[in-house]
């Protein structure tokens, strides 16, 4: 009830940092640069913000997270774009926005399934942001009776789930966790200063970059895997065509609405569990839209339903994606690892404290991103033509100059040539995981959340004097030990873990 008394006063001192000039501008810079990037094929939400988030390190603390939470939604949106026009999805939650967003754009529909996506997008963006701002406070203030063992074991299931709902094998997944906890203990260790994994380089006492991590995995990886794939990109006679009748009509909106409603509660759900994420959300909501339909058979001609239902979806899950991540300080994909790392470069210890000692930084998040979710919808339909030429602009020239920029970010954080050489090796190493199919997400959120579970690890096992039941015997951290042995299980038993492998599939195909 008193959480309740307070929600109007913290939402308005949000909308108050917000709206003002300054907050306002880097609110419509990181929607604009993100759709920007998002509209390019391939590069999506993890390799946006780790391209971009050098730029954001001169900001202030609340300027920096809006500006990046901007570019988040700005290249979820954006990547409907390219799905509907030239079925290349911008990223892997937008795979599934290809099926009949590209058909519906080939019976000369692109305008109604771009504008059906843009309304989705909005609904699906209040709603999370409702959410956020309802569910963050009685979560940060369970989250304040945690202690070490309860935050050990919080991320011990968060890691695990990452791998369980990660795309392919979950061995896969489980071997970059363990790899990016290996990456997180590079450097100087606290307690006892000695040096780990540095093979004698003076640059890695203090461990490895974030950025440099980030931007070579998924930056530079993406980069060399879409030079690659341009090769084979198909013809793209739907851009030559100019785009009439963008309105949907009242039978599209009528038709949409209950996919759109159905979709939000899919995104919120899958948004708030630690790995789900958009891609998931978007494939369940196909999934129940095309089970739910009058007419199935009309699925994979056009159904503006397929367009709706996955594209609220999305959304909703990106949004919902920020309660654990600012409440608890776990984040629960790549993304909002890479936001937990911003966090971080700007000083700012993540988790349930934000709320009390930053209140400005929380709810003025939460209010730009209604302000971010309505730009969207502004900026994007009459901008559509934009989008068109920027899709024709050869790959040869626009990439090259992408390198280029992400170069002199990585040299701007720390001022040394390591990085650079460090961020080349991280992107190979990613294009190498892409080649063998191991997705980087599950790697980089033990990377950021690595060095967190060692120091909760050893804080547990000190106040206890070194007896390890310590986990079990505490209620909470039991409770999320048993909850990771049972996403095990579950996984492990045969029909679920062929159900998963079939989705996976028809993932891939779509």
């Amino acid at each position: 009830m008193e959480s309740l008394a307070s929600f109007f006063p913290n939402l308005a001192l949000g909308f108050q940092t917000a709206v003002s000039l300054q907050n306002l501008t880097y609110c419509f810079i990181g929607v604009f640069v993100g759709t920007v990037v998002g509209v390019l094929p391939g590069i999506g939400p993890l390799a946006a913000i780790a391209m971009l988030l050098p730029a954001t390190f001169n900001l202030p603390p609340v300027g920096a997270l809006i500006m990046l939470a901007g570019i988040y939604y700005g290249t979820q949106y954006g990547g409907s774009t390219t799905s509907i026009l030239v079925k290349l999805p911008g990223e892997s939650a937008s795979v599934v926005t290809c099926i009949d967003g590209y058909e519906m754009a080939k019976r000369g529909r692109a305008g109604p399934a771009l504008a059906i996506a843009a309304i989705g997008s909005f609904f699906a963006g209040t709603v999370g942001t409702i959410l956020i701002a309802v569910a963050g406070p009685p979560l940060a203030e369970m989250a304040l009776k945690f202690g070490a063992p309860e935050y050990f074991s919080l991320m011990t299931m968060g890691l695990i789930a990452s791998a369980v709902l990660a795309h392919g094998s979950m061995v896969k997944a489980i071997a970059m966790i363990f790899l990016g906890l290996v990456f997180g203990i590079v450097g100087t260790d606290v307690n006892s200063g000695m040096s780990r994994f540095t093979f004698g380089a003076s640059g890695l006492a203090d461990g490895l970059s974030f950025v440099v991590v980030a931007m070579g995995l998924f930056g530079f990886a993406e980069i060399l895997a879409n030079l690659e794939r341009q090769k084979e990109a198909s013809t793209r006679d739907l851009l030559a065509k100019k785009i009439e009748h963008l309105y949907p009509t009242l039978k599209d909106l009528k038709v949409s609405a209950g996919a759109i409603m159905r979709g939000t509660a899919i995104g919120a759900f899958f948004g708030t569990l630690p790995g789900a994420g958009p891609t998931i959300s978007a494939f369940s909501s196909y999934a129940l839209e095309k089970k739910m339909a009058k007419h199935p058979e009309e699925f994979g001609t056009g159904a503006i339903q397929g367009v709706a239902g996955p594209e609220s979806a999305n959304n909703a899950a990106a949004q919902c994606a920020f309660i654990p991540t600012l409440t608890l300080g776990i984040p629960g994909s790549g993304t909002m690892a890479l936001m937990l790392g911003a966090l971080t470069i700007q000083g700012i210890a993540p988790g349930p404290q934000v709320m009390t000692q930053r209140p400005e930084l929380f709810w003025g998040l939460i209010a730009s991103m209604w302000i971010g979710n309505a730009l969207l919808v502004v900026l994007n339909l009459p901008l559509i033509g934009l989008w068109v030429k920027l899709l024709q602009v050869p790959y040869r020239f626009l990439f090259p100059a992408i390198m280029v920029f992400m170069s002199i970010g990585v040299y701007s954080v720390n001022n040394l040539d390591l990085d650079i050489y460090m961020t080349v090796f991280f992107g190979f190493l990613g294009y190498v995981f892409i080649k063998l199919k191991c997705e980087p997400a599950p790697l980089i959120l033990a990377f950021v959340l690595g060095p967190l579970m060692e120091e909760n690890l050893r804080r547990a096992l000190l106040i206890s004097r070194g007896d390890p039941t310590v986990f079990f015997t505490r209620p909470i951290s039991a409770g999320f030990l048993i909850a990771t042995i049972l996403l095990l299980i579950v996984m492990i038993m045969p029909n679920v873990r062929k159900k998963r492998e079939q989705v996976l599939v028809e993932e891939g195909t779509g």
